[in-house]
């Protein structure tokens, strides 16, 4: 709740929520809400004219598809603006049972072309397409230009090596897939280990880190762990950092992007507040002027200090040799 607050206290035109279980992709001890909370959550953000989205965004197995009905029904009862699904299985049960229910295609949904969001929009009514975040700006004006839904693409935030949706890395080590537990390290994998060398941080027993003294230590994900690869320790498969889109804003403004997403949960009500502050103000900026935007030295400072890694990038956004 702190965190929504920020959000919408700080300019977000919309939020995104989830229950506090499985059904969405963040599924850690102490975050999400349960309905009294949800319900709360719904009345502060009408009250300020922010809407709010539920994302039920991980695919159940078949033992646990009678919960994931439930939390369907759940967010209908409440009325949320918009649902967040990922499971076509989800969509179908959704359409039948609350057919005036707005439906958004999660980023889980790993939806990159056009075949697949109008396969969506056709069998499903979804009116916007949250797009993975693996497509360069070229792709994503294409693919802007050729469908019918609304198309949200991320703006600031953490990266992952995986395409959304498709992810198998973690559960290799933990045996949990964030695409059907909602957690990519589970809290009950994690372990740290303090020593005067530094910091150690394992996921289900396996090394992923060793942080010096005072060096600040991210939360352990095999993507984003140290590793000894031909007598080199280094980031083997990514090194942490934040997208974000400042550089572009006209160009995606211009494209015809509905909103940028902020990936704002699992982080603190601080980090919410400058990210969405930040965003709003570039935003505006944007649409008001997009011929002479370009980001203030501040808006970057503001952003990157609050970054993963505390530097940021257009991640798949730039592909000169395209």
């Amino acid at each position: 709740m702190p965190a929504l607050k920020a959000a919408v206290d700080n300019g977000a035109d919309a939020v995104y929520i989830g229950f506090r279980d499985g059904t969405n992709a963040r599924n850690f001890p102490g975050l999400n809400f349960d309905l009294t909370e949800a319900r709360k959550a719904l009345d502060y953000a009408r009250q300020r004219g922010t809407r709010v989205f539920l994302a039920i965004n991980t695919f159940p197995r078949p033992r646990q598809w009678e919960q994931w009905c439930r939390a369907v029904d759940q967010a209908a009862n409440l009325g949320v603006d918009a649902l967040i699904l990922a499971d076509p299985g989800l969509m179908d049960y959704c359409t039948q049972t609350h057919p005036d229910l707005r439906l958004h295609l999660s980023v889980q949904g790993s939806a990159t072309n056009r075949e697949a969001i109008d396969f969506y929009v056709r069998h499903f009514g979804v009116r916007r397409v949250v797009l993975p975040r693996v497509l360069s700006l070229t792709q994503v004006q294409n693919v802007l230009k050729r469908v019918s839904a609304e198309v949200e693409v991320f703006g600031f935030g953490s990266l992952c090596v995986m395409v959304e949706g498709r992810c198998t890395l973690s559960s290799y080590v933990t045996g949990d897939s964030p695409n059907s537990s909602g957690v990519c390290s589970p809290a009950r994998a994690v372990k740290w280990e303090e020593s005067a060398a530094g910091r150690r941080s394992r996921l289900n027993g396996v090394l992923i880190d060793v942080y010096a003294p005072e060096e600040p230590a991210g939360y352990p994900t095999l993507c984003k762990g140290r590793f000894e690869v031909g007598g080199n320790v280094y980031y083997a498969m990514e090194e942490p950092t934040s997208l974000s889109v400042l550089d572009i804003l006209p160009d995606l403004y211009r494209a015809g992007v509905a909103a940028i997403k902020v990936e704002g949960r699992q982080r603190s009500p601080a980090y919410v507040a400058q990210v969405t502050r930040t965003l709003r103000a570039a935003i505006d900026a944007c649409v008001a002027a997009p011929e002479k935007f370009s980001p203030k030295a501040a808006w970057i400072e503001q952003l990157d200090n609050v970054a993963e890694g505390r530097c940021h990038t257009l991640g798949a956004y730039t592909r000169p040799w395209q």
